[in-house]
């Protein structure tokens, strides 16, 4: 557990990214600092526009702040088997803690509410707390007025209305609201913010209503963990990863985001800075195949829902049939923009909105994509007929373009290359094809796709491997290393003890990875297009993990692999990266290292029986 050391939050400061719990209720989500602070909330969406943001500016940004007034040492760790955060307290006077969640709410008129319940508990001695609820609605963009009606503080801006209440004295300060209180031991205070809308009316949350929220909360927790069916060696782990997979998706239409921020660097003072709280199909497709080995199905047969909606929208005459992401509602559009006003995390500008990335071309999407659907057809349920006449549309157009450049699965900015992790992944979306279709007698131009897929296989042993290096390369312009080719002999394109793929393999140990970590690639040797460097590759990581395992090198992949779980945060969390010194880099936590880390589990468990 992480340990904090105050005597307040200066503004000027910024928690390390690691020293954060995240909660959520499935269709927005808030991080909770060690200091017990929330500095990142988007009401009532993952993808709205920010109500806290200190964690991009900490005096534009807005703040939820609730600790004791005193010199503090504070823990967290999650209320077992949930997303229910617990910050506790440690002063001189005694002990008290913060427990945050979001409550699952099954009555439809009051799931708009997004309620954020924050119970203050004084489990020994006498501790006294002050608070500070200063909303920046809008990214700190729009004003709002402060009333109080019904003891409640209502925040009002021109798009969101927000209703504070509490069990004792909230004070007015200038546009935002205050409070001192002490409690003794026993005692309980519950804050609680709500959304307001027309359907919903600000409502008081007495402290007995909070423990019965906090209750119901912890059963849905648990019910829903309790579908898995990992019974490994980590557990703990790979449940805790589970459960971030499943607070990153959206309940009303099974969309998956790739993190719950925007913007937290991959460099310090750097330009990588890019917004995650959209549904990239790769990630989303991937963490379908994650889910489905634990036996979450009904996530899986949500996001096939969404990408059926997704393969039927029209785009137009000559226009691929999907683009690589989507908002999380399904909406194409994502124009990107910079908040000029913010000053970015530790003053890592820009802070973005929407990503442009939406309009490159990366054809490996249909890999992973064609890849979940098997397995869900395989160990979920059998896909139908609208959705298979779908994707056999797909595959042939993949067919007719799967021979050109396109910006590849790291999105760089370099412009299109012929990328071999594309060629492998469009072999991926036609042999997963052809084997739905074998497997269920489903109709297809399987001729014609066999001779694309071999002539794909082909390509890639010829002009993917490089013999000056003895290895499968970046792509066929250079000799430059990617550790996203561990994911060849993971998908089946080798064999994983093949010779050139062990070669590979060793190449890819020698020159991208540093201990336990992986870097993606090395943009001295391939430029992207961006300035700077960055830190290695957490997902990266985990498939070198699985790689080794497969390989035979089950030692080898368990050493990695435990190395690797010292780098998550004191909850288990993990965002994009890790940088030079261990610190974590970009947004937080991140869907595809906890997808990975689970594949690697389940791999390596099989590995070592």
């Amino acid at each position: 557990m992480a340990t904090f050391v105050s005597d307040s939050r200066a503004t000027a400061d910024y928690l390390p990214i690691a020293d954060h719990g995240v909660i959520g209720d499935l269709r927005t989500c808030a991080l909770v600092g060690t200091d017990g602070t929330i500095d990142w909330y988007c009401c009532p969406r993952f993808d709205s526009p920010s109500v806290f943001a200190s964690i991009l500016d900490a005096r534009r940004g807005g703040r939820f702040a609730l600790h004791p007034e005193e010199p503090i040492t504070s823990k967290q760790l999650y209320f077992p088997d949930t997303n229910i955060l617990i910050t506790r307290f440690f002063t001189a006077g005694g002990v008290a803690e913060v427990q945050d969640f979001m409550p699952i709410m099954g009555d439809v008129r009051e799931v708009e509410r997004h309620r954020l319940v924050r119970r203050v508990v004084c489990t020994r001695g006498s501790v006294p707390f002050v608070v500070e609820v200063a909303p920046r609605f809008d990214y700190g963009r729009e004003q709002h007025k402060l009333r109080f009606e019904g003891g409640h503080a209502i925040f009002e801006g021109e798009s969101l209305t927000l209703a504070l209440s509490a069990t004792v004295q909230l004070d007015q300060s200038d546009q935002d609201v205050t409070a001192r209180f002490v409690l003794r031991e026993g005692e309980t205070a519950p804050f609680v913010l709500d959304r307001l809308t027309s359907s919903t009316v600000p409502r008081v949350c007495p402290t007995r209503e909070a423990e019965m929220l906090f209750r119901q909360t912890v059963q849905f927790w648990r019910s829903w963990l309790a579908q898995s069916r990992y019974t490994g060696r980590w557990r703990e782990v790979v449940h805790r990863s589970a459960l971030v997979l499943k607070l990153l998706t959206y309940a009303p239409t099974g969309a998956i985001v790739a993190a719950a921020t925007t913007s937290l660097p991959e460099k310090f003072g750097g330009e990588r800075n890019w917004d995650y709280r959209h549904t990239w199909l790769r990630d989303a497709a991937f963490s379908v195949y994650a889910l489905l080995r634990l036996g979450f199905t009904q996530e899986a047969q949500a996001f096939m829902g969404w990408l059926g909606d997704r393969l039927r929208d029209h785009r137009g005459p000559g226009a691929e049939p999907l683009q690589i992401m989507y908002g999380i509602d399904g909406r194409a559009d994502l124009p990107e923009s910079e908040l000029t006003h913010l000053q970015g995390y530790r003053g890592s500008a820009p802070v973005r909105i929407g990503n442009s990335a939406a309009a490159q071309r990366q054809l490996d999407i249909y890999g992973e994509l064609i890849d979940s659907v098997y397995l869900y057809n395989k160990y979920g349920e059998p896909i139908g007929i609208d959705l298979w006449d779908d994707l056999t549309r797909t595959v042939d157009w993949l067919c007719e373009h799967w021979d050109q450049a396109d910006e590849g699965i790291w999105e760089t900015r370099g412009g299109p290359k012929h990328f071999t992790y594309t060629r492998v992944l469009s072999w991926v979306a036609i042999e997963r094809a052809i084997r739905i279709a074998r497997q269920r007698g489903l109709p297809a131009n399987e001729p014609h796709w066999a001779r694309q897929r071999d002539a794909i296989y082909r390509q890639v042993l010829s002009n993917g491997w490089s013999g000056e290096r003895q290895a499968f390369v970046q792509h066929y312009e250079d000799d430059v290393l990617d550790a996203s080719l561990l994911i060849m002999p993971l998908v089946k394109f080798v064999a994983p003890t093949d010779s050139r793929w062990l070669a590979t393999l060793d190449a890819i140990s020698s020159d991208l990875v540093s201990d336990s970590l992986v870097y993606r690639y090395d943009p001295d040797a391939s430029p992207d297009g961006l300035r700077g460097h960055e830190g290695t590759m957490s997902l990266c990581s985990f498939w070198y993990v699985e790689a080794l395992a497969r390989a035979g090198r089950v030692e080898d992949a368990r050493l990695v692999f435990d190395k690797m779980l010292t780098y998550a945060n004191h909850l288990g969390l993990y965002s994009e990266q890790i940088g030079a010194t261990g610190e974590q880099l970009g947004n937080f936590p991140q869907a595809f290292t906890h997808l990975a880390l689970i594949s690697a589990a389940y791999n390596l468990d099989r590995a070592l029986k």
